[in-house]
């Protein structure tokens, strides 16, 4: 529902976004989370995560499928995340394989880093790189997997509402923005919008976080394409001392 504007984020979906942000779980935590793209047969996506809170810092691991018989996308990633004053960093390696009709399976490893900044109470900054390492798909002797740069801030003006707008770099397209907004409307429940721009998209989100469980459901609409839909579901262990 924040049209993917992640990297200042705080919570176990970082696993899949900017690792750094695993530093803000304090309790052992599963996840899952599926996305349907009815207006893309075999487009749809899923995930599942684990987050394992540590002595010296917050580990975190993660599976995600893209696509269907004739092309799809499989990763497994590890992640470690740790917090040092007002500043959070983490890194993560994951597994990447290809599947493609006529070119057959193909692996990858690739490695993320990335690293949030408390500025003030109401401000922060982010930054993470996706597949620092460059590497190759081996489909083409010359192609390698993504390489993204990501640059965030987010803007808490009050307890119930922030801002988190970012800028996404791909190193072979034009850079894409990405802005989205959270407003807890009572207690446990929160409604998000969020927008993209190149290419352009419209996103709306409703959340519960309740003591255990958190449940979410966001809305993606595309001006070309017709909407898109995402529900996760997240469940929080309580800690041996009866704490959440």
């Amino acid at each position: 529902g924040l049209g993917y504007a992640t990297a200042t984020l705080k919570d176990e979906w970082a696993i899949f976004n900017s690792v750094a942000g695993l530093s803000g779980m304090k309790e052992k935590s599963v996840a899952a989370s599926y996305e349907v793209r009815p207006s893309l047969p075999g487009a749809n996506r899923m995930g599942a995560l684990f987050i394992i809170p540590v002595s010296f810092g917050v580990t975190g691991f993660g599976v995600f499928r893209f696509g269907n018989e004739f092309y799809s996308e499989q990763i497994i990633s590890a992640g470690f995340a740790n917090e040092i004053g007002n500043t959070s960093l983490g890194a993560k390696i994951s597994y990447i394989q290809y599947h493609a009709e006529g070119f057959g399976t193909k692996g990858t490893v690739g490695i993320n880093i990335g690293g949030i900044t408390q500025l003030t109470k109401q401000l922060s900054i982010g930054a993470w790189i996706h597949n620092i390492n460059q590497p190759k798909l081996h489909f083409a002797d010359k192609e390698k997997a993504p390489v993204k740069l990501m640059l965030a801030f987010m803007l808490k003006a009050t307890e119930n509402f922030f801002v988190v707008s970012e800028i996404e770099k791909d190193i072979l397209y034009k850079p894409l923005w990405k802005t989205g907004m959270e407003y807890i409307i009572h207690k446990k429940f929160a409604a998000r919008a969020g927008f993209n721009i190149h290419p352009n998209a419209a996103f709306f989100g409703l959340g519960y976080n309740g003591t255990r469980i958190k449940i979410d459901y966001a809305l993606q609409s595309f001006t070309r394409l017709s909407a898109s839909h995402q529900a996760s579901v997240s469940y929080r262990f309580t800690s041996k001392d009866g704490k959440k």
